[in-house]
């Protein structure tokens, strides 16, 4: 049997071979610091703010037809969900490292920066990628006071003691959201799009996972992180993966530790809510993770314990596989793997008929390097 190593004992298998995707720009137009927030539009606002309390958000606005949620970190609101005939997600908002950046972004294309609405603050250059979707790069945000923290618990470790004549007994209750970590997305238009936020928001990939037997064809899904020089960043704040469709495929929020998770999953569950796949720990990034589905059908994460790295590490290099998702935990379910019976499966079918049929990147090659993917 094969052991697999890991690249530079860190985070992957292997590294780059000779004349693979290098995973960073030479000449970025920017780069941005963070993910500011996300946006959604969604039919039902009253059911939306009822999750989101019940997840662990916190509303910093909420009116008939617009609806801020944030962490308890300082900063801006982490989500921005908007009154519409249909759930959709309306695209990603990146944090500018500096406000010049958005007059650099406008004039080489061709948008323009504009004043935001009044309760986030600052101006906004809007953007679109090459899957069409919607992203924007904002910069003097106004900045809410953090809100008090979930204080991780004391462990004993071992033979090490930290706590005695005490008793851990984590309540049952939401798990403060500290901040937004990432999302993750799907295109048809994956390498094109992967360059594009390479090229001109200056992001830098942590690895790159590829299909079994086609690694000469490239890359099929990349984990991207901000490049701030020597100061860390998180392992990805976007991931950007190969499908038929392009679209959201989840959204992930930090919480303190695996005590806060596993309790507010528990919260969840007596709520009535639904959990997709987990408790576990990912190995590209490391996190502690619990996915879960909002009443409109949207996956989203809790996280903890993350990895973070600066600008100095290369991107590691992987198969991709479904077992290769976790270091433990629960098998990765079929809902997670869009596998169940829901509106966005029988989507993502037609997705594969319509993609096989256009110009695309998703080609019959790439669907059976899928499908292994689910199997192994």
């Amino acid at each position: 049997m094969e052991q697999h190593g890991t690249h530079d004992d860190l985070h992957s298998e292997r590294g780059a071979l000779a004349g693979e995707h290098p995973g960073r720009s030479r000449n970025p137009l920017v780069k941005v610091r963070d993910l500011a927030w996300l946006e959604f539009q969604k039919p039902d606002l009253d059911g939306a703010a009822r999750f989101a309390r019940s997840f662990g958000f916190v509303p910093t606005l909420q009116t008939r037809d617009e609806l801020h949620l944030r962490g308890v970190l300082a900063g801006a609101p982490c989500l921005v969900v908007r009154r519409g005939p249909r759930s959709a997600f309306l695209g990603p908002t990146f944090l500018a490292a500096e406000a010049v950046d958005l007059a650099t972004l406008a004039d080489a294309l061709g948008s323009r920066v504009e004043p935001l609405a009044d309760a986030l603050g600052g101006w906004g250059v809007r953007l679109h990628d090459p899957s069409g979707l919607p992203v924007r790069v904002v910069a003097g945000l106004l900045e809410h006071a953090a809100l008090p923290t979930q204080a991780p618990l004391t462990w004993n470790v071992g033979h090490e003691l930290h706590r005695v004549n005490a008793t851990q007994r984590p309540p049952r209750e939401p798990a403060r959201v500290e901040r937004l970590g990432h999302v993750v997305l799907q295109s048809n238009r994956y390498r094109q799009t992967l360059d594009w936020y390479l090229d001109t928001l200056g992001m830098i990939v942590s690895d790159f996972l590829y299909y079994e037997g086609q690694r000469d064809r490239g890359p099929t899904m990349s984990f991207i992180r901000c490049d701030r020089g020597s100061e860390p960043a998180d392992h990805h704040t976007l991931a950007m993966a190969l499908g038929p469709t392009n679209r959201y495929v989840h959204s992930a929020y930090q919480v303190a530790d695996i005590d806060a998770l596993a309790a507010g999953g528990e919260h969840l569950l007596e709520e009535g809510y639904t959990r997709s796949w987990g408790i576990g720990r990912h190995i590209q990034g490391s996190q502690i993770f619990d996915y879960w589905r909002d009443p409109d059908g949207f996956l989203v994460e809790h996280f903890s314990d993350g990895d973070h790295f600066d600008n100095t590490l290369e991107p590691g290099w992987a198969p991709m596989t479904a077992s290769g998702l976790a270091q433990w935990g629960p098998p990765a379910s079929k809902d997670f793997l869009g596998l169940s019976p829901r509106k966005s499966s029988l989507e993502e079918l037609a997705g594969i008929a319509r993609a096989l049929r256009e110009e695309n990147e998703f080609d019959l090659e790439r669907l059976r390097g899928l499908v292994k993917v689910g199997l192994s």
